[in-house]
């Protein structure tokens, strides 16, 4: 199982972008799906989060211009993000808790890189 993140780029204030995050690699089952952010210097800090049933959460500073959605049957993540701003800037990266088929009929958690490999958004002003 790998997670694939896209649609990063250079942008101007006030601008968007929709990043897309994709799970592939035999059969799995997503859970939670959440998109990170980390700054030069900063820590890695969630920006949003969506349940399996679509439930979205968002951090106070993305609250009303950035959107979260998944398609299920794609096994894809996105972020729309509007009104960009300088702060925005940073390397996204998607987070996925994904489970694979027990030969028992139940689930275990994927053995793999939950984070994906990142892309870079970078918002000039």
């Amino acid at each position: 199982v790998q997670l694939q993140a896209s649609g990063g780029g250079l942008v101007q204030a006030g601008e968007s972008l929709r990043l897309s995050c994709a799970a592939s690699g035999g059969t799995f089952s997503i859970a939670s799906m959440a998109w990170y952010r980390q700054a030069p210097g900063k820590q890695r800090d969630v920006v949003a989060s969506i349940t399996s049933g679509g439930t979205p959460n968002y951090a106070d500073s993305v609250k009303g211009r950035f959107t979260i959605s998944r398609d299920n049957a794609k096994n894809t993540m996105y972020l729309q993000m509007n009104s960009l701003k300088p702060e925005d800037t940073g390397v996204y990266y998607c987070y996925a808790d994904i489970y694979v088929p027990r030969a028992d009929g139940g689930w275990s958690p994927a053995d793999f890189d939950p984070w994906g490999q990142g892309t870079q958004v970078t918002v000039s002003s």
